[in-house]
């Protein structure tokens, strides 16, 4: 296809062109009622004067009789640009007046009729138009008083012309202005369709171009690069997650195979045969913990959890958690305490339940105080009371302004500030976590499911220790209309 076809086809071009129509159309209607407005004013005031003058002539008729009325009208015929005047008598012979020839019946007839004519001061032989009203007055004669159209007729061929050009004006405006928008889309459409090539090949870092206008291509283009934005980073994590599960699920596989195979070489007894079969089962079940924490992220990421988000209070999901963990906190020697006001959230409650146990099960495993020297006598007592301290962890759940905050505060190593970033990726593990059982999903799990909410992972400095924290924005209506079924209660420590 030819760049002209290209741009005839484009619909700017089109819609130009249904404009233009319509402009067009309104242009000469407009116009059209300006001639024929202009044309029926100056036919009333023909008609007024005709009629005025006929009504004076008849007067001196009767006044001044039959000679007046020929000497009234002797001198009126040569004025300059006089009207037409013609008197007859009963047989239709002309008796007076400027008038040479008419139209044939038109003084047979009394009223108003438009009429070709000529003069008889005129040697052209073109006929004129005029608009003239006859008279019969008393004893048989018949008056024709008129006046020439041509002026009327010059004023209506001007506004003609004038609309001619006007259209012609418009048009030849409008088919360039239509050209120039054309192919101003056009280019930008040519140069999105060259992005959208380019991604289709496989590059998924083109982007739109975006213009500085802010018109309805810009934001298009800015909603499809965030749209492509989206997709490139669930690519690239779909891309980390294969080369992790390629990485990190290799070693406990080939450790499953290895002890299978141990087991198969030594012809040891029944109960050797049993702990082999319950450390591979062990293993089996890690795995499958891998699997379904890889499942859960891959279902927060990418929206599907959407559809079983409902209205709960975040503290009775706290509430949960610390009575689920506190049994496993007192075997590894931690306080698990709970600190609670009301919440009101809309959200996926079992996502975000597993989000906070995750945090719970970090700082339990990980958030336990380095050993520190003992010390003598009274510095004993103190140093009792601040390791009673230490070796609490605390959740929390309240309302804070337009955000509802579940944090996990422990008395750990915490985090360095520069590997936090680092530790919300899928199956990282620093440096001081490796002696410990895990997989490395965990903050992950807990960053995806608060970025399905809207909401995000916060980790900071306890001081000492480590504070996640998972901040969901609480909408205005769902938090009014749960606040209005809780009676108002009381902050609740446990």
């Amino acid at each position: 296809m030819t760049a002209f076809g290209k741009l005839i086809r484009t619909t700017a071009f089109r819609l130009t062109l249904v404009y233009l129509f319509l402009f067009a159309l309104f242009a000469a209607s407009l116009l059209g009622y300006f001639a024929w407005n202009t044309r029926r004013l100056i036919t009333e005031q023909i008609t007024t004067t005709t009629n005025a003058e006929t009504g004076e002539i008849n007067e001196i008729y009767l006044r001044r009789g039959l000679q007046g009325l020929f000497r009234t009208i002797g001198n009126r015929a040569l004025r300059p640009g006089a009207n037409l005047y013609l008197l007859t008598n009963p047989t239709g012979t002309a008796l007076a007046g400027n008038v040479g020839s008419l139209a044939p019946g038109v003084m047979t007839t009394t009223g108003w009729s438009e009429t070709a004519y000529r003069r008889l001061d005129e040697n052209d032989n073109a006929d004129h138009r005029a608009l003239v009203r006859v008279t019969e007055l008393p004893n048989g004669f018949r008056l024709l008083i008129g006046r020439d159209l041509e002026e009327r007729r010059r004023l209506f061929g001007i506004v003609a012309k004038a609309a001619q050009w006007s259209i012609l004006v418009v048009v030849v405006l409008g088919i360039g202005g239509g050209i120039f928008v054309a192919r101003r889309v056009l280019r930008r459409i040519d140069a999105m369709t060259g992005t959208t090539r380019r991604i289709m090949a496989g590059d998924l870092s083109g982007r739109l171009p975006v213009g500085r206008s802010g018109d309805e291509l810009d934001r298009l283009a800015e909603n499809l690069n965030a749209m492509l934005e989206r997709i490139e980073t669930l690519m690239m994590g779909l891309k980390e997650v294969s080369d992790n599960i390629a990485h990190d699920l290799k070693t406990p596989l080939t450790r499953l195979r290895n002890r299978a195979e141990e087991a198969l070489a030594r012809s040891g007894s029944e109960a050797e045969y049993r702990g082999a079969l319950e450390r591979t089962i062990e293993e089996s079940d890690g795995l499958i913990r891998t699997f379904n924490a890889l499942l859960m992220i891959a279902r927060a990421e990418s929206g599907q959890a959407r559809g079983n988000m409902t209205d709960f209070d975040a503290a009775e999901v706290a509430s949960g958690i610390h009575e689920l963990y506190e049994p496993l906190a007192e075997d590894s020697g931690v306080i698990l305490r709970v600190k609670t006001g009301p919440a009101p959230l809309h959200g996926n409650r079992e996502l975000i339940s597993q989000a906070l146990a995750n945090l719970v099960e970090n700082a339990i495993k990980y958030g336990t105080p380095v050993p520190a020297a003992q010390p003598l006598g009274a510095d004993a007592v103190a140093s009792a009371d601040a390791k009673e301290i230490l070796k609490q962890i605390l959740i929390e759940a309240r309302r804070d302004g337009g955000q509802v905050l579940m944090s996990v505060t422990d008395r750990g190593p915490g985090i360095p500030e520069a590997d936090r970033k680092h530790a919300v990726e899928r199956f990282v593990r620093l440096e001081t976590s490796r002696t410990q059982p895990g997989s490395g999903l965990g903050l992950s799990l807990a960053s995806a499911v608060a970025t399905l909410h809207g909401g995000e992972l916060r980790l900071g400095d306890a001081h000492p220790g480590l504070s996640a924290t998972l901040a969901f924005p609480a909408p205005a209506a769902v938090s009014e209309r749960l606040a209005a079924q809780m009676p108002d209660v009381p902050q609740k420590v446990a």
